[in-house]
């Protein structure tokens, strides 16, 4: 009998299934290595709550002498002798190594005769994972120090700026929780300099803070800000800076050798709750992201639509796009969070409302919605793509940082 050939589409969904439960059920969401019934330290065990950890993770996390550990998950309190082996992942581990492999999954990319040299042509594997619950609580900015590929992360930890090496390994963290010289009281994002001084927003202060690589204080820029939200850097070392409850787009100048600021001034007014923002090392072209209100037609329980704008150097619009003619192109409804540009200027966005990257191309040309991240993430809230061709994603529900590179075993087919 000859076989029956699978719709490609039945082996997308299948093949998008299959890296959901490897990423979600078959490893630890503490250190993010994989179960490995066969290594003790690694074999997946049951807690009283029913969250499942590895071993090396329970007795990292109890109490020595009481011998109890809290749940990093749910908060509760769990007996260390009443964990016991998940016998069930275990079977799954085996049972899904015990099938052949399949063939990759062709993907479409448009327009070409081979992979393009940006991001946002294709789909992006997981390469390394960083963090997890304790060396990060609720992260929302991430940031690169450029060529290096040493990592910066603000989050909800008693050292709000946490530095890790471009393998995850974590260097050192500054600017203690307040609002005192030095500190930090709620930061929201983060960039780098080019000349790697360290650039937070800090909404609880109502402030914008530098530190140096080391986590120096250098200043802080106040009293003209309501809320600062979203910071990003340009090639000249120019600050960005999106104020979500003025409506606002800021460029700061300052002079960081002698810890001064030169201008600070509105460039963009009358914004719609500006989050997000990035600037394109290539172009030099600013983008920007909005949430708009909800119209007569919109569910008020629904996600709010988004706006996103990119502007040339001089903060004239070149092109803007937002959620809803986004949908008619497609069967979906972006709710755009975070943006960066790639190495050949392509916009990348996040959709926090189904935890998705979006590649859109240059929005001069129109915009081609192309997935490249699914299935890994759990509340994406932040992204970098760098000069070396990976997407750094924070993801905060996994209270992680997650690294992405082009899919090498992918099939191209040409349109």
């Amino acid at each position: 009998m000859a076989d029956v050939p699978v719709p490609p589409s039945s082996l997308r969904t299948e093949g998008i299934l299959l890296r959901e439960i490897h990423v979600n059920l078959l490893e630890c969401k503490v250190c993010f290595e994989k179960y490995n019934p066969r290594q003790k330290e690694r074999r997946p065990q049951n807690l009283s709550c029913g969250h499942v950890l590895c071993l090396e993770c329970v007795r990292a996390l109890s109490h020595p002498v009481l011998k109890k550990l809290e749940c990093p998950f749910c908060r509760q309190l769990c007996d260390v002798d009443s964990t016991s082996h998940c016998q069930a992942l275990t079977d799954l581990q085996d049972l899904l190594l015990s099938r052949s492999p399949r063939s990759p999954v062709p993907h479409r990319v448009r327009g070409g005769s081979g992979w393009v040299g940006g991001l946002g042509s294709g789909a992006l594997r997981l390469r390394s994972a960083f963090g997890g619950w304790g060396s990060l609580i609720n992260p929302t900015g991430v940031a690169v120090f450029g060529s290096s590929g040493t990592v910066v992360v603000v989050h909800d930890g008693e050292r709000r700026v946490v530095v890790f090496g471009p393998q995850g390994r974590r260097l050192h963290g500054f600017g203690r929780r307040g609002r005192g010289h030095g500190e930090v009281c709620h930061p929201v994002d983060v960039a780098v300099t080019p000349s790697g001084y360290v650039v937070v927003t800090d909404a609880g202060d109502g402030a914008v803070k530098v530190f140096t690589t080391r986590g120096s204080y250098v200043l802080a820029v106040w009293g003209s800000f309501q809320m600062p939200w979203g910071v990003d850097v340009d090639s000249c070392g120019h600050i960005l800076v999106t104020d979500i409850q003025a409506g606002t787009l800021s460029q700061v100048v300052v002079d960081f050798a002698r810890g001064v600021t030169l201008m600070n001034r509105a460039v963009i007014t009358d914004l719609q709750r500006p989050k997000a923002v990035a600037c394109c090392r290539v172009t030099g072209n600013i983008a920007l992201v909005e949430t708009l209100g909800l119209t007569t037609t919109q569910p008020p329980n629904g996600p709010r639509p988004t706006r996103l704008t990119i502007f040339n150097k001089d903060f004239n619009v070149l092109s803007q796009i937002d959620s809803f003619t986004l949908s008619l192109g497609a069967s979906v409804w972006p709710c755009m969070s975070a943006v960066a540009f790639d190495r050949d200027g392509d916009v990348i966005v996040i959709d926090s409302q189904r935890g998705l990257i979006w590649g859109l191309g240059k929005l001069q040309n129109g915009p081609v919605l192309t997935p490249l991240v699914s299935g890994d993430l759990v509340r994406p809230v932040g992204l970098v793509a760098t000069a070396q061709n990976t997407l750094i994603v924070l993801d905060s529900g996994d209270h992680a940082v997650k690294m992405y590179s082009v899919h090498s075993d992918a099939i191209l087919v040409q349109t």
